[in-house]
Parts: structure tokens; C-alpha cells; sequence
């Protein structure tokens, strides 16, 4: 059954933010439920994944809280079904605290992975991190663009081309690709591109990188094998290369 705290109000700060939590466990979908509240969030809650696909379409969250361990469906399928139609920020929540866990629900398009049990000051600040790719994505900067070779984004209207073509970003890829690629040519460690996009307390998650600097490559590069922009600087960081400077080496 659907629980729904109060009317859905539009706007995707913080404040007002609606949440989408689904959770088969009562006592974690009651405990974010009130949590949220109490920091301004509208929060809608349903416990199988059949519903919560269902209630996205439907109610349009700013941001879904999935937990992988769904009695109905596996919570990484549920994510995967989501992410063929819809950017809205996917924060999973789960007792499966491996690393192969987390890597597999960011594969198949999860911006971020907090395991049970959490703080709720932890969950609002990452529902805020996520709030604000989105926002950070839809502002932009009018009339700005950032081109290295055939590979360009429209600041304003959040749209990434290559050779014309346009390739379709979820909002932590497009964060990780623009803060790339406005350090063009420059090595950009690990633990500087994780604090850039997802906060200082992410600094030692290197898998996060390792996974969307994966789907960046099958998104941007002709040949993802072979890359020809987004280089790899071994036990450093990671690098967009410009033509001239490819030439160069």
C-alpha cells in the first residue's frame, strides 16, 4: 500500500523535495518517513519494487531511496529498469555492505549507495548532494559551452554531444564528465573528483569512480576499449585529453 504523508509540492530544492522511499521493511520505511519530514520533505512510500517503478511514473520524485533486498524484485533490477527511462537520482539503501554490491548497483545506474544501518543527518545530506546534481545540471551557465574535440556541453541546456550525436547523461555522470572536462588536459586525482562531485566524505570511494568512468567511456568514446578522451592516469586519477594534446604524446 502506498503511504503518502502529504500533497506533492512542486520544486526539487531541498526543502519540499519529494522523496520516493521503497523499502519493505516497516520499521526503516516509518523511521525515513518521519526523518524526512522533519527536514521538509514530502515522502511517499511503497514496499515491492513492482509499486515503486509504478510510483515514479506516476508521482514524479526528485529523488528515490531503493533498497536492494525487495520481496518482490531484486533491487539492482529495479534500478536497471528505471534507469531506461528516467535521470531521477536513485540512492540505494542496503545491508549488503560488499564491494561487488555496491558496483553492481552502480552499474546498472544508482548515483550513490548508503548501508543499513545509517544516520538520517548521513541520508539528508546525500539526498541533498543528489538534489544539487540535478539542480547544478538544469541551471548551467547561459550560453556557455565546453568543447575538446568533437565532444561539447551545452551548459545551459545540460546536453552532451560528440560528433554531433547526443549522449544521454545521468546526473552524476554529467557532474563527473563537466568538472573533467572544465580541468582539460590536467590530472585530476581521485580524491579531488570525489569531493568535487559527491562531498568530502566520499574521498576514499574509489569504485564509485571506477564505475561511472565506465559508463562514461561506453556514452562518449567511438571505441570505450581504446579511449580517446577520458584517459586513465594509473593509481592517480583520471584525465580528459584533447586532441592537440593526444598529438602531442
Amino acid at each position: 500500500m502506498t503511504q503518502t504523508d502529504e500533497p506533492v509540492r512542486a520544486g526539487a530544492s531541498a526543502g519540499g523535495a519529494r522523496v520516493l522511499v521503497i523499502d519493505d521493511e516497516p520499521e526503516i520505511g516509518r523511521a525515513v518517513r518521519a526523518g524526512l519530514r522533519v527536514a521538509d520533505f514530502t515522502v511517499d512510500w511503497v514496499a515491492t519494487g513492482e509499486e515503486g517503478m509504478e510510483r515514479v511514473a506516476q508521482w514524479r520524485p526528485d529523488v528515490i531511496l531503493l533498497d536492494l533486498s525487495l520481496p518482490d524484485i531484486d533491487g539492482v533490477e529495479v534500478c536497471r529498469q528505471l534507469r531506461a527511462w528516467t535521470q531521477t537520482p536513485i540512492i540505494v539503501l542496503s545491508v549488503r555492505s560488499r564491494e561487488q554490491d555496491k558496483v553492481a548497483a552502480l552499474e546498472q545506474g544508482a548515483d550513490d549507495y548508503l548501508t543499513k544501518p545509517f544516520g538520517m543527518g548521513e541520508l539528508i545530506a546525500r539526498i541533498r548532494v543528489a538534489l544539487r546534481h540535478v539542480a547544478r545540471s538544469a541551471d548551467g551557465s547561459a550560453g556557455a559551452r565546453i568543447k575538446v574535440g568533437e565532444l561539447e556541453i551545452d551548459l545551459e541546456r545540460r546536453v552532451v554531444t560528440v560528433s554531433g550525436r547526443e549522449a544521454h547523461l545521468t546526473p552524476t555522470e554529467y557532474e563527473v564528465l563537466k568538472y573533467l572536462m572544465r580541468n582539460a588536459d590536467k590530472v585530476v586525482t581521485h580524491g579531488v573528483l570525489l569531493h568535487a562531485v559527491w562531498g568530502p566524505s566520499y574521498e576514499a570511494e574509489a569504485h564509485y569512480l571506477r564505475v561511472f568512468i565506465n559508463q562514461l567511456r561506453r556514452k562518449i568514446e567511438p571505441e570505450p576499449s581504446r579511449p580517446r578522451y577520458l584517459i586513465t592516469e594509473a593509481g592517480v586519477g583520471y584525465r580528459i585529453r584533447t586532441p592537440d594534446e593526444g598529438q602531442r604524446r
